[in-house]
């Protein structure tokens, strides 16, 4: 596998302003383009991995099904495929539901200052994780993920505890007005 080591620099309104070395972007704390992927199955179940502890920040800490960074020409929806296949060893439909900022450093001194798309999709797949990049995955109730973040917020990261509420709160908004 490939590994693609310039982020997409942007301004606050994700607009591309220029490239980074992802490491150095990650020292400096440049704002840069990311993704986040939730993919719940048929049970209303939320998979979740536990990065593998090699990586550069986060390593063992659960987080949602994937999330990286679109290569510069890449958009972030074929990013958002492209890593989940990468990751999980499975792809299905996705769909943007909203974008944020967030900024948080870390005890080794990186910074992750990111202009996240979140992208739900929905997916019974057994998923065939990536050693390098997963250590582990469960499927877990959004409702039993919720009680445990605030009880051991430690063991999950950052990007997970600020998007989750609003991921659950747009799916079920989503679900209402297809019922509709």
């Amino acid at each position: 596998m490939k590994i693609h080591d310039e982020v997409i620099l942007v301004d606050e309104n994700d607009s591309q302003i220029g490239t980074s070395e992802k490491l150095e972007a990650h020292q400096t704390g440049k704002l840069h383009r990311a993704f986040s992927i939730f993919v719940f199955n048929s049970n209303g179940q939320l998979l979740l991995q536990r990065r593998a502890r090699a990586k550069y920040h986060c390593g063992g800490l659960w987080s949602n099904t994937c999330c990286s960074h679109p290569n510069p020409g890449e958009s972030t929806e074929a990013a958002a495929h492209r890593r989940l296949q990468e990751e999980m060893g499975f792809d299905c439909p996705l769909e943007e539901i909203f974008e944020f900022t967030y900024e948080v450093e870390f005890d080794n001194g990186l910074t992750e200052r990111e202009y996240d798309h979140v992208l739900v999709g929905c997916a019974d797949a057994e998923p065939r994780a990536n050693a390098a990049e997963v250590e582990d995955w469960k499927w877990i109730d959004p409702l039993a993920l919720r009680e445990d973040m605030k009880a051991n917020p430690e063991a999950y990261t950052y990007w997970l505890r600020v998007a989750l509420d609003e991921v659950l709160a747009k799916r079920v908004l989503a679900k209402r007005g297809s019922q509709l």
